[in-house]
């Protein structure tokens, strides 16, 4: 996957703004673009992705798992949490969810952009 050398954004406004999509579209190769507004949907990136990042489809539920299994009294107890259980999670667990990228982008294509799990 790392050969492919693709740019991918969420759909965060910033992200989504017209001189934003023209300058990656412009300066990387291999953009794919999204909407930048529902009402003008031009982009190649289904709108509403969260099956298609890693931290979406893997790496949250790991770190949910490992962070909060037991309630935590403040914010700075979870943040403490989550940093330890990134430290945790193993080079190997990230190369697997990298690599199962482009399978999720196959079950997407065949979903034709819908929902697949």
């Amino acid at each position: 996957m790392a050969g492919l050398g693709c740019l991918k954004h969420d759909g965060a406004p910033g992200h989504k703004a017209y001189e934003v999509q023209d300058f990656l579209r412009e300066n990387c190769p291999n953009f794919i673009s999204v909407d930048p507004h529902w009402r003008n949907p031009t982009g190649e990136w289904p709108p509403n992705s969260p099956d298609l990042s890693p931290l979406d489809y893997s790496i949250w539920s790991i770190l949910e798992e490992k962070a909060c299994s037991k309630p935590h009294p403040n914010l700075e107890s979870l943040k403490k949490a989550l940093k330890k259980a990134w430290k945790e999670i193993n080079l190997e667990t990230l190369i697997k969810t990298v690599d199962d990228f482009p399978k999720r982008l196959e079950a997407c294509i065949a979903a034709n952009g819908g929902y697949f799990e």
